[in-house]
């Protein structure tokens, strides 16, 4: 039996099949992911093309409404840039800067709680204050405090060039301490398992044991917080942008659009925020069901 037909008649996929919920979750997730990557191919307009946007187009109203335009299937900005094409764009960038912070976040988290967990003693005690430390402060705060610090190091010439850096470094690094504790929890009943020290008798290095025998044990929960920090990170970029210390205007990301709208809530082009605060509602809210389910999936007990 190939590798493919064992994981397709595994538990995790029986589970997987057996909840709709999770079903319509992925389904949502995988279309408004596919819409984003393929958003020059699926969108009607290049809200980026100064050449095709005109100011005769701006502030008409979805398709649905009096006036509506196929054109402008959901309505158009004040400048006469298609929502549903600056939103398929900045939910790709949206997707991509949490992408990146996650991952980040996950690199970090992972060394700190392995050699936290694996050492034990004095280091063990010194990371995880640390740790302790940064959660006493809300997620957000952080990435606010490291996003001023280091548009304030870096010169006005690097800071628009840098600028995607600098929030996918604000995320990541405000969200790896849940990542550390969850590893150093595992890793520590894992560094007295029979298997470990096998290893060490047969004189494997430390960093070789980490990194080939424990991390492949605990990354079971480490999967679960991901997906659910990644949804996280999709809000908390859209945060940064709507306060208007994230991505420039020239990269409009979901929060960003959310805020250019907002100007116009309550003149009557709702449209220009109301499309895109939905978006990121459905992104994060399927986001958040999938990792439940796989929370679920993954620990046999809940089963």
């Amino acid at each position: 039996m190939s590798a493919l037909s064992r994981f397709l008649d595994s538990d995790f996929v029986y589970s997987f099949r057996r909840s709709p919920v999770a079903v319509v979750s992925a389904v949502v997730v995988l279309i408004i992911v596919l819409c984003a990557v393929f958003a020059p191919l699926v969108s009607p307009h290049d809200p980026f093309d100064l050449a095709s946007i005109s100011l005769l187009d701006s502030l008409k109203p979805p398709v649905f409404l009096p006036d509506g335009d196929w054109s402008f299937p959901l309505g158009s900005d004040d400048q006469g840039r298609d929502v549903f094409s600056s939103i398929l764009y900045g939910t790709r960038i949206s997707m991509i800067v949490a992408a990146l912070a996650i991952g980040f976040s996950l690199v970090v988290g992972i060394t700190v709680g392995l050699v936290a967990g694996y050492a034990g003693g004095a280091v063990d005690a010194v990371l995880m204050r640390i740790v302790d430390v940064q959660l006493t402060f809300p997620a957000i705060l952080i990435a606010l405090l490291v996003d001023g610090v280091v548009r304030a190091v870096l010169p006005p010439a690097a800071q628009d060039a840098l600028q995607l850096d600098v929030i996918v470094f604000a995320i990541g690094i405000s969200r790896w301490p849940q990542f550390a504790r969850t590893v150093r929890g595992s890793t520590m009943i894992e560094r007295g398992r029979d298997y470990v020290m096998a290893a060490r008798v047969i004189g494997i290095s430390s960093p070789r044991i980490m990194v080939s025998h424990i991390l492949p044990n605990v990354l079971g929960p480490v999967l679960v917080i991901a997906t659910l920090n990644l949804g996280l990170a999709v809000l908390d970029e859209a945060t940064l942008s709507f306060l208007g210390v994230g991505l420039p205007p020239t990269q409009p990301s979901l929060g960003t659009l959310i805020r250019f709208g907002n100007n116009f809530l309550f003149s009557g082009e709702w449209w220009i925020t109301i499309f895109p605060g939905l978006t990121l509602a459905a992104i994060v809210l399927s986001i958040n069901l999938l990792g439940d389910w796989l929370r679920d999936a993954l620990n046999p007990r809940l089963r």
